[in-house]
């Protein structure tokens, strides 16, 4: 029997644009490369200090290891395998297995991650190799993932006596009671193996990753304030910063997004200007060594509106402003989004002459 879940996941569209970009495919990447490995515990691979990029760990943008929380999973734990990476998944997904867990055991020094339940698989077969049979073992383990420990206690406790009886200790038994939600591995190691090859082009080929990750991943890419130096995100990041709770949804996602910008600059890559020609309408371009903004990226700048304007050049350059306005359609909004955001530069208004004045 085959189990198919269609999620609508990014990664797999990051990855195929990663592989356009650069022409490296992505299943031939190795998930041991140290390099890449070393950003869930340094920085050092990106070339920069935790304190250029405010942050002990190099993995801003990594899918399943970028949030603040996750990040403070990885300053804790300082992972050093692939397998490590799958635990602190199964962690990060499931409902009260890592914050008042396993969290606090592995401060404690009762576990090490290696032993702390992670994924659901961990509870069926750590039971098996303490000698319970396969199928109370499976019991134990969906009553567990279900959070239903407590929810029956006579059958809990039946199971409890069966897990003592095999030498479980206590930490463990305690630990599936308050466990709420548990992740299954396979779907962690999926996610993990995306990540991992994201991870190595952010190590590997940087200016693909940061083109990639800005044309997809970005929620609130904003050129204005983005693509004119590290001073203008670092004030930005401040005022938003300041705002503290009160920051607006739209905010906190262009933080996130300013977070990437700001690594971007410190390992001392640019941006070029937008460009009327130059400038695709969706996707970030890399040219010259540098990644180029799409039109799009221009606050208020509709994808119909940025999309018009490429088809549009394509039948050559535009005479004027206004013969631009006709082939592309664009409102004067639009007309007046393009020449605050410098793409109009030395285009005249209109295609006639003036014989006198």
């Amino acid at each position: 029997m085959l189990k198919l879940d269609i999620l609508g996941h990014d990664d797999p569209t990051v990855i195929r644009m990663l592989q356009d970009i650069t022409g490296i495919d992505p299943t031939k990447i190795p998930l041991d490369d140290k390099a890449t490995m070393s950003i869930f515990s340094s920085t050092d691979a990106l070339g920069v200090t935790p304190e250029q990029i405010h942050s002990e760990v190099g993995s801003f943008g990594v899918p399943e290891f970028g949030t603040k929380f996750v990040r403070g999973m990885l300053l804790d734990t300082k992972p050093k395998t692939f397998d490590e990476l799958i635990r602190i998944s199964g962690l990060s997904h499931g409902t009260d297995v890592w914050l008042g867990n396993a969290q606090s055991l592995i401060e404690e020094g009762t576990v090490t991650l290696d032993q702390a339940i992670c994924c659901r698989d961990d509870i069926m077969i750590y039971l098996i190799k303490k000698g319970l049979e396969p199928n109370p073992a499976f019991k134990i383990m969906e009553t567990v993932r279900k959070g239903k420990a407590l929810k029956d206690p006579e059958k809990w406790a039946g199971y409890v006596s069966m897990m003592k009886e095999h030498d479980v200790p206590d930490w463990y038994i305690k630990s599936c009671e308050k466990i709420k939600y548990m992740f299954p591995k396979a779907h962690a190691a999926a996610y993990v193996t995306n990540a991992f090859r994201i991870a190595w082009f952010k190590v590997h080929e940087p200016l693909a990753y940061y083109a990639a990750y800005f044309s997809i991943r970005a929620k609130a890419f904003d050129s204005d304030v983005m693509c004119h130096g590290k001073e203008k995100v670092k004030n930005k990041m401040k005022e938003i910063e300041l705002m503290g709770n009160n920051a607006t949804q739209k905010e906190k996602d262009m933080y996130d997004d300013l977070e990437i910008v700001w690594e971007m600059y410190q390992r001392g890559f640019e941006f070029l200007p937008i460009d009327l020609y130059n400038s695709d309408s969706k996707k970030f371009l890399i040219q010259d060594g540098k990644i180029r903004p799409p039109l799009n990226s221009i606050p208020g700048l509709g994808n119909v509106a940025a999309d018009s304007i490429v088809e549009a050049r394509v039948d050559g350059k535009f005479m004027s402003i206004d013969d631009l306005r006709i082939r592309s359609k664009a409102g004067k909004a639009v007309i007046e989004m393009l020449t605050n955001a410098g793409c109009l530069e030395g285009m005249s208004q209109s295609n006639q002459m003036s014989l006198f004045g």
